[in-house]
């Protein structure tokens, strides 16, 4: 009876959860799947292929987040395409200088969870209507839609989450709002379909990964800051 439970677990283990955001998508998708094979098998194949994959998109997977204090944690599954000292958006007024930007683009195949990189509250949630354009260069990304959501820290420290739309991309979900308290690795949203998401560090925090690495988001430690090694260097190979 064990064995035989233990078995079961572990099949059921093997499916991860579809978010809430997806339910509606499948239910349509499944209904046109229905009509489509009711007119010709090809095209129920295809609506089913369709629906499976708008299943795969929407899954919720657990993540196991780090808690210890000074760590910051990765936003999103991707793979790092930029990590540069910027300004933070201007719609945020945030002072102190330019900070670490790491720059996570997502590909239709990822997770796109969004989770907080630290433990805080949300001080400040900005939405940014704009267009739906590929986001790879800062001036595209300004001018998309995006959703920039500040948590501050026990201690006043910002940091700043960047969710932005893509060229398939048409929604920015958010699962938190201003005044909400999160712990680090916690859900706050998602972009439906699409495609960027950005996390400023604090003033003067090293990142801890390179571009091109692979990001999981809830996981994946993007700073220390009781690190007191450099910043770090890497190939790709």
């Amino acid at each position: 009876m064990a064995e035989q439970q233990g078995y079961f677990e572990a099949f059921t283990r093997s499916f991860v959860p579809v978010h809430r955001e997806g339910h509606k998508f499948l239910a349509i998708g499944a209904a046109v799947t229905l009509v489509a094979f009711l007119l010709s098998s090809t095209l129920g194949v295809l609506a089913a292929m369709a629906t499976f994959y708008v299943g795969y998109f929407f899954r919720d997977p657990d993540r196991v987040t780090q808690l210890r204090e000074g760590l910051v944690i990765a936003a999103a599954d991707g793979e790092v395409a930029d990590i540069e000292e910027v300004l933070p958006p201007s719609e945020l007024d945030i002072k102190g200088g330019k900070r670490f930007r790491i720059v996570t683009h997502l590909s239709p195949f990822d997770v796109h969870i969004n989770r907080a990189p630290v433990a805080g509250r949300v001080s400040r949630s900005v939405y940014v209507p704009g267009a739906f354009v590929n986001p790879t260069t800062d001036k595209e990304s300004e001018d998309n839609e995006r959703r920039a959501t500040v948590i501050t820290t026990p201690d006043e420290t910002e940091y700043v989450v960047v969710q932005i739309a893509g060229m398939i991309s048409r929604r920015i979900v958010a699962f938190v709002h201003e005044g909400d308290n999160v712990g680090a690795g916690q859900r706050i949203g998602l972009i439906r379909f699409g495609s960027r998401v950005d996390v400023y560090l604090a003033p003067g925090a090293i990142p801890r990964v390179s571009v091109g690495q692979r990001m999981v988001a809830g996981e994946t430690v993007l700073a220390d800051l009781k690190a007191t090694e450099p910043e770090r260097e890497a190939r790709r190979s």
